[in-house]
């Protein structure tokens, strides 16, 4: 039998990992990178044998493969992906490809925001509890490259919508699903009900003796549920179009429902290291997640009030000059940069832009015009922030650069007030990365004066 092909779109950690994988289970493996990949990344694939290219794509090595890894942050729309669209060769994701070759238990954390904090609690939890858990997905190492040189029994997974458009036959033993709201639509083509469809791939595969926890009050959850004959016993799923070209219709989901409320938490006695409501749901779905796992509840408990937090998500930075300055570089949508805001007691200089995602920013008017002292703009174009936000009548500073920002901020900010960098944007136009951005803002604050 001749060996199938495997064609890794992507060089990076899921890239790698799922090659690695890929060649150690006899598959016929290619690697292509549009860009340069990292020397260590070649190092691993060359010590592999693994045959790959970067800096461009050479579309015979590629248009005949059996399937295609591509790595989530690749387009449809990118040249190379049409073609393997219009060649319909099966386009799948790590995870997918990954899970092929474990009977390890998923739980599986997918939402427009908490998603992070609440993986990296339940996580937190389970190791509390002495189990044998790995932490994979769009944190932690590549799932493909645990499950090859350091299995575990349980996987704790954070889900973006880009990685849950390639999965199929993949099915979370747990499903964590926090809220759905306005985020990556340039990826949707501006459609919300294609990116809600993607969010709700989470629950698919999934069987009565699986758990499906999400938040009650979101506004989409409940009613996608319902349409899908989940809300009720009985029912039909309605047939639910893919929402991207490289996808596929999903499968069929008929898990446990587990849905929470905002009131669960003072009703089961809960206490939380972090602040805000938003973490409260993040502990709440952890709490919920931990306890289908079976894991003690007074281990629960007590790993809800030692949690240090995620870094990069409200992230206690520095007091300089009677100013706390607070990093949220992970809030890369406007409901993101909300919650921040409503966790922050103090008057607030707020941090806001970056590379625009298709953001409706007139629902931040109104918490604006409650919290903030002023506004401080960062990213390579500040038109369109200009154009929302000068009318309230605020300061504002305009700036290009970590350096110029902070110094705006500092300039801007009275004694008691809170700094913080919640820019609502993706952080592509000026950094590397969310936590390029993060830890640039970290530098900047701890080189000042502090009289």
């Amino acid at each position: 039998m001749a060996q199938k092909r495997l064609v890794i779109l992507g060089g990076g950690e899921s890239g790698i990992g799922s090659a690695l994988l890929a060649q150690a289970k006899g598959y016929d493996v290619f690697l292509s990178d549009s860009g340069l990949i990292k020397e260590h990344y070649q190092a691993m694939l060359r010590d592999a044998g693994v045959p790959f290219e970067h800096n461009g794509h050479t579309e015979a090595l590629i248009l005949n493969a059996d399937e295609v890894m591509k790595s989530p942050g690749i387009p449809d729309e990118s040249p190379i992906v049409a073609h393997i669209i219009a060649h319909r060769i099966p386009i799948i994701s790590e995870i997918e490809f990954a899970s092929r070759f474990t009977q390890a238990r998923m739980v599986c954390i997918t939402g427009s925001n908490g998603k992070t904090t609440t993986t990296s609690l339940i996580y937190y939890i389970l190791r509390n509890a002495g189990l044998n858990v790995g932490l994979a997905g769009n944190i932690g190492r590549s799932l493909a490259l645990q499950i090859l040189e350091d299995p575990k029994d349980i996987y704790v997974i954070e889900l973006s919508s880009f990685q849950l458009d390639n999965m199929f036959d993949f099915r979370a033993n747990v499903a964590v699903l926090m809220n759905i709201t306005p985020d990556h639509l340039d990826r949707y083509n501006f459609n919300m009900q294609h990116y809600v469809d993607s969010k709700m791939r989470i629950l698919q595969n999934q069987t009565p003796s699986d758990a499906f926890i999400y938040w009650a009050q979101d506004e989409h959850i409940p009613a996608e549920l319902a349409r899908r004959g989940l809300a009720a016993s009985g029912g039909t799923v309605d047939q639910i179009l893919p929402p991207t070209p490289s996808s596929m219709p999903p499968h069929e989901g008929h898990p446990t429902l587990c849905p929470f409320t905002d009131a669960d938490f003072a009703t089961l006695g809960l206490t939380f290291s972090q602040i805000g409501n938003h973490n409260k749901r993040n502990a709440l779905a952890a709490y919920h997640a931990a306890k289908a796992l079976g894991v003690d509840e007074t281990i629960i408990r007590q790993s809800l009030q030692s949690f240090p937090g995620v870094e990069h998500r409200l992230e206690h930075v520095a007091v300089a000059g009677g100013v706390t300055y607070i990093n949220d570089s992970k809030a890369t949508n406007v409901d993101a940069c909300y919650v921040a805001m409503q966790a922050v007691e103090a008057p607030v200089i707020l941090i806001i832009g970056g590379k625009d995602k298709g953001n409706d920013y007139t629902v931040l008017h109104d918490i604006v015009r409650q919290k903030c002292r002023g506004l401080v703009y960062l990213g390579a174009d500040n038109a369109k922030l200009h154009a929302s936000f000068d009318h309230l009548g605020l300061p504002v500073a305009d700036t290009h650069s970590m350096a110029d920002c902070v110094r705006a901020c500092h300039d801007m900010a009275h004694p008691g007030d809170t700094v913080l960098l919640s820019p609502c944007c993706a952080s592509f136009d000026l950094f590397h990365n969310m936590e390029d951005r993060g830890e640039q803002f970290k530098q900047q604050v701890v080189s000042l004066p502090n009289p």
